[in-house]
């Protein structure tokens, strides 16, 4: 006697006691009788009963139980309905286009630009900047490091509503702590296992989540928390944008311990402005400005950078800019190196932001040379899919079509309209520099 699957079988013996068939039958096997309280399932070699049926496309509750999506019928939910003659509600679910694998709340893929204001930005830059984001449901930022000028921000619903999760970006800001409080070296690997040791270097360029949990136990809540603040994070980044949500620095070490705050962001929401505001500091070698968003042509030509706070990082600087280039060189950041004479320095960020059940992927950047100094930040948000890697490739992207057009050509066009940088290149010395 050939056997149904066990959910099969059940299935059917629920439609056919819907249907008021006996509730009590007898089925004989090779070896022995078997009771059972409900009706057995058909043989092979038998044609199923009449009433089971009638649950075909003929039936009215086959049509009105059948899910459709994009003007297909799910085959799924075509066999689930056909062995049931009773729907489970009297409304028809329709799936979210939610990805799946995860508790995800956002779609990996949604067209970003609704709703954008993109009066007063820079539409070159804005171009680029959304045909590298391309489907991802995400959010660029772009500013100008020299000025704190907002260039554009494509999803602006997403990048000015309360933060996320930072994820590997925060791993910036215990660098920082930890190189300004000489808790370690940056050139002496630091030992994470018995026989494995790496140094900042190395730690940016893979993301070393022990090497930054280690330097977060050695700082501490309270320096932790301190440092995050003086640098932008938990406050509103811009001068001019009365509806930026500022992100959420924890008021006491997270129940995860310091170490997962100085790794992974835990207890810290950011936003991409916030991020942004760090990066052109770190950029420019250490002011931080207000970010402005100008609403018109006529006021970004009269824009008047605006100083928030200035940092004397000294050259501990070069040591982050050589770890953050190394990111892009050869660790998790690759994606974003689209030609080695126009260099890019940058940090990922890979998690999850169980608050908002959101994936995250980060990409926080700027380049180091040409007649323009930009900031790129990319914040995707979605499934697995969603990574720091792929939103590295968005802003590979974004300094990628603007170098087609000769946006950081040093003797282009355009060349004239900024003066000429005052930060130049910093490279790590071979030995530690004298604090």
């Amino acid at each position: 006697m050939r056997r149904f699957p066990n959910f099969l079988t059940a299935l059917l013996l629920s439609g056919t006691l819907l249907l008021g068939t006996p509730t009590s039958t007898t089925k004989k096997k090779k070896k022995g009788t078997v009771h059972r309280s409900t009706a057995s399932a058909p043989s092979a070699s038998k044609p199923a009963p009449k009433a089971a049926a009638a649950t075909t496309s003929k039936s009215p509750v086959l049509h009105s139980a059948v899910v459709r999506t994009g003007g297909t019928v799910s085959s799924a939910a075509v066999v689930r309905t056909s062995l049931s003659t009773t729907p489970r509600s009297s409304t028809v679910r329709r799936r979210r286009p939610i990805v799946s694998g995860g508790p995800w709340k956002s779609p990996t893929y949604a067209d970003s630009t609704v709703l954008d204001n993109v009066d007063g930005e820079d539409l070159e830059i804005r171009r680029a900047a959304v045909e590298a984001l391309g489907p991802y449901n995400g959010s660029v930022v772009v500013v100008d490091s020299t000025t704190g000028r907002i260039l554009t921000i494509v999803n602006q619903k997403l990048a000015l509503q309360g933060g996320f999760i930072p994820c590997s970006t925060i791993k910036l800001v215990a660098s920082l702590a930890a190189l300004t409080e000489g808790v370690m070296d940056p050139h002496t690997p630091l030992f994470i296992t018995r026989r494995y040791s790496l140094d900042l270097t190395d730690a940016l360029a893979h993301s070393n989540n022990p090497y930054f949990a280690t330097l977060g136990r050695k700082l501490g809540f309270e320096r932790v928390s301190y440092y995050a603040k003086l640098y932008g994070l938990g406050e509103k980044a811009s001068l001019d944008l009365e509806n930026e949500q500022p992100g959420i620095l924890p008021e006491s070490d997270p129940p995860e311990g310091v170490g997962m705050m100085t790794s992974f962001g835990t207890g810290i929401s950011m936003t991409p402005l916030e991020l942004a505001a760090l990066l052109s500091a770190i950029s420019n070698g250490g002011t931080l400005y207000y970010l402005q968003y100008p609403r018109t042509q006529e006021e970004a030509a009269q824009l008047t950078p605006r100083i928030k706070r200035q940092f004397e990082w000294g050259p501990w600087i070069s040591d982050l800019k050589t770890g953050m280039k190394a990111v892009t060189d050869y660790g998790t950041g690759r994606r974003a190196a689209y030609d080695p004479n126009e260099p890019i320095l940058g940090k990922t960020g890979t998690c999850t932001d169980f608050r908002s059940a959101y994936h995250m992927g980060w990409f926080g950047s700027f380049n180091e040379t040409g007649a323009h100094k930009l900031v790129v930040v990319v914040m995707l948000t979605g499934g697995r899919t969603v990574s720091g890697p792929i939103a590295a490739g968005v802003a590979g992207g974004v300094y990628k079509n603007l170098s087609q057009q000769n946006y950081f050509a040093v003797n282009g066009p355009i060349a004239e309209e900024k003066p000429k940088d005052p930060f130049p290149i910093l490279t790590s010395s071979p030995t530690c520099c004298a604090r």
